[in-house]
């Protein structure tokens, strides 16, 4: 026997009263993900090829407006799982899933009337852009670059419907690859190309995107650009090294192979993809051919002397009380040093002078707070060293 709503599984709340007009989360004739992604998804129902012929339909009356858009999509992430256990524990054919949302408003986030907005997953969530272009300081050549990929998105209906280019590019985008140190601006100019497009930003790592279960990985994949898509969001993916490197060939492996899985799942989000996609790495030397053709590399360098007094300018706010400072000598002394380490540098300065409440930063506080990063650095490499020689040193 089917059970009725009110003896579903712990997981499903009991519907809850006094709920707006239910929206369907599973549309007709949709062929998305929906609420289930493994059986297909047919008339607004779940359907497993070949069970028995038996049907149920679960009515979930009342996600609140009030409930935060993180916790209405765990929520429909878990109802997911649990439709398909209800599904194989009954040994139905159909399950017909719909979701009513108490004084749903239009765009909201994780509360979307897309079908798809039911599987997005919690950790891909768009967000404000952290930092504007006023504090990005890059090469000349550097900036041109990214206004040119922001503008192409501008003028994408003028230049592949009017001009027609739609015909050899069907899918246009912006795709970057941001490469260089670490610290030289590249996660600050993500965002910043976010802000200057009025565009929220989704941040990942390899790390979010890799799962320990088999085949987990290719999906969080197309879920990610999934979202962005959605969203309207700039997607920006830090440490791609391991994404964009070159496909394994031999492959003996299950975690081989779903390296390999995952990184043509990337291809072929990619491919389908509109808007602007950002990568991120240190390395770029590695990079598979059939990224290497869909990208356009942005090279971050360590900054110049005139770089870094600029730096020094934009991180030296307002309202920062300051004496005697002279961003020509901190310059000098940050020479081989990258925004990064300037930014530590100006918070360092900051902290010690607060504590030891003195009135304003100096010129002393934040030369001091030069040398203590230099030499963190120094000691860093010293114990890599020690490291790679095996650690016998003097006992």
């Amino acid at each position: 026997m089917v059970k009725p709503p009110g003896s579903l599984p712990a997981c499903l709340p009991e519907p809850l009263n006094g709920s707006e007009p239910m929206r369907n989360l599973t549309p007709p004739h949709s062929h998305s993900t929906g609420i289930c992604s493994s059986p297909e998804v047919i008339e607004g129902s779940c359907q497993v090829p070949g069970s028995p012929q038996a049907a149920a339909e679960v009515v979930v009356s009342g996600i609140p407006q009030a409930v935060p858009a993180a916790e209405a999509i765990a929520f429909r992430s878990r109802l997911e799982t649990a439709a398909k256990e209800l599904l194989a524990e009954q040994k139905l054919r159909r399950l017909d899933i719909s979701i009513r949302f108490g004084a749903a408003e239009a765009g909201r986030p994780g509360v979307s009337s897309s079908a798809n907005a039911a599987a997005s997953p919690t950790k891909y969530i768009p967000r404000e852009p952290l930092f504007r272009m006023e504090l990005l300081v890059i090469p000349a050549d550097v900036r041109d670059q990214l206004i040119r990929a922001t503008r192409l998105l501008e003028l994408r209906t003028k230049i592949f419907e009017e001009w027609g280019l739609r015909e050899i590019e069907p899918n246009p985008r912006s795709a970057l690859n941001f490469y260089g140190p670490p610290g030289t601006g590249k996660t600050m100019a993500a965002h910043a190309l976010a802000a200057a497009g009025g565009k929220n930003i989704i941040c990942a790592s390899y790390a979010d995107i890799e799962s320990m279960y088999h085949g987990e990985g290719p999906k969080n994949v197309s879920e990610l650009f999934q979202v962005a898509a959605e969203q309207d969001a700039v997607l920006f993916i830090d440490e791609a090294d391991s994404l964009l490197s070159k496909r394994l060939t031999n492959v003996t492996q299950g975690s081989e192979q779903a390296i390999n899985s995952m990184r043509s799942q990337l291809l072929i989000s990619l491919d389908n993809f509109k808007g602007l996609v950002i990568f991120a790495t240190n390395l770029v030397a590695n990079y598979d051919t059939a990224f290497d053709s869909r990208v356009q590399h942005v090279h971050f360098p360590v900054p110049g002397r005139d770089a870094r007094v600029e730096i020094w300018r934009r991180h030296l706010p307002k309202r920062l009380p300051t004496r005697g400072v002279d961003c020509g000598e901190l310059a000098e002394a940050s020479e081989g040093l990258v925004g990064r380490d300037i930014k530590m540098a100006v918070i360092s300065a900051a902290t010690r002078a607060a504590m030891n409440q003195e009135r304003v930063v100096t010129q002393e506080h934040l030369l001091l707070a030069l040398a203590n990063i230099r030499q963190t650095r120094v000691e860093k490499e010293s114990a890599g060293r020690s490291g790679e020689s095996g650690g016998h040193g003097p006992r």
